[in-house]
């Protein structure tokens, strides 16, 4: 079954299912919170990057800020990811030791490769179970700070700190539960959160329209931030050469992504000065094959475009396809917080004082 995008219309009858997928959500959320289910805990500072819809709310650029703003203090950081739709089957992969990348976005996952490229010094490594690969980790590393990539509803790990993202593009999305809304549990959820952050932030009206579904969830006591993505540079797919932005003014383009938002991607190309002549946008964490790049060519022959502008997190799975004098761009995108950034490092440095956590002694 389809997942709702922003602004599908919801089926009458999804109502009946999605209540019963609340009910088990609920069930699993009360062991936990019982102590029931009893998470497993790792011997250094574990926070959470997560949300509470599906689709793309910006994660993996707030992975990469907080990471960056980690090892700026001088901590050892390792990012923990599922590995979404990666290809290896394995209990755990390493994609970056720190030093150098070691799998691909095929097997590692897109976004797990894009935060290995974007941050060369962390270990990146991903699996199902992130405390037996974060344990598998620990074992080999010193390691100060544990990121989840994507881990709110992980229970299964303790974590000291867990940031919440929510999109203000997607307002409508915080109405109901899968499937008919886009919530993966109910908003109250909220409330293990140390922070929420609402993302795509750029105008108040968006802002607003999320302030107001989340006002009697959120607290005093959360720490609350506003973030927009700006686009840093662009680099060419093929060749790893680099421009300005402004570089991209005035020229015709055709979009391709295969991202959980392609409108804001299309949003941020014409913010960005480039005439959009069309665009072939793909399902989140699409894998593409020599056929879509056939079709894509003849589409983008017929719009006589100038080139092709791309995510960077769809460039990793793109370049092998290319042919190197194929004008295909990324666009480099970087957080910045606009609200709440103090609080946000105060956080982070209150947690980075306190006593070393000590692990269970789980295997």
């Amino acid at each position: 079954m389809a997942l709702l995008r922003p602004g599908d219309p919801v089926r009458p009858w999804l109502s009946g299912v999605a209540a019963l997928y609340g009910v088990a959500v609920r069930a699993r959320m009360w062991a936990y919170d019982r102590g029931w289910s009893r998470p497993a805990r790792l011997p250094c500072r574990v926070v959470s990057i997560g949300n509470m819809t599906v689709g793309g709310t910006g994660k993996t650029p707030m992975v990469i800020l907080l990471t960056e703003w980690l090892q700026a203090q001088g901590q050892r950081v390792a990012v923990l990811s599922r590995g979404y739709k990666r290809a290896s089957t394995a209990a755990h992969v390493l994609v970056s030791d720190g030093q150098q990348v070691l799998a691909g976005p095929a097997e590692a996952g897109d976004e797990p490769y894009l935060i290995a490229t974007r941050c060369p010094n962390a270990i990146v490594a991903v699996g199902a179970d992130r405390a037996g690969v974060g344990r598998w980790v620990l074992d080999r590393w010193p390691v100060d700070w544990i990121v989840l990539d994507d881990g709110f509803q992980h229970r299964a790990l303790f974590r000291d700190l867990d940031i919440v993202l929510l999109d203000a593009m997607d307002a409508t999305g915080l109405d109901g539960l899968l499937p008919a809304g886009r919530l993966r549990e109910p908003l109250t959820g909220l409330r293990r959160a140390a922070a929420v952050v609402i993302t795509r932030a750029d105008t108040e009206r968006d802002v607003a329209a999320v302030r107001g579904r989340v006002q009697a969830v959120v607290t005093e006591n959360h720490v609350q931030a506003e973030v927009v993505f700006r686009a840093d540079e662009v680099v060419s797919v093929t060749t790893g050469v680099r421009q300005a932005v402004d570089w991209c003014v005035g020229k015709k383009a055709w979009l391709v992504s295969g991202i959980g938002n392609s409108e804001s991607f299309r949003r941020l190309a014409m913010d960005n000065g480039l005439q959009v002549l069309g665009e072939t946008a793909f399902a989140d964490h699409h894998a593409y094959r020599s056929e879509d790049l056939e079709r894509i060519r003849r589409q983008v022959k017929r719009a006589n475009v100038e080139m092709v502008f791309t995510t960077e997190k769809d460039a990793g799975k793109l370049a092998p396809l290319l042919r190197p004098d194929e004008s295909w761009w990324a666009v480099r995108l970087r957080a910045d917080v606009r609200r709440g950034e103090d609080a946000l490092h105060r956080l982070l440095r209150d947690l980075s004082k306190a006593p070393q956590p000590q692990g269970d002694g789980r295997a």
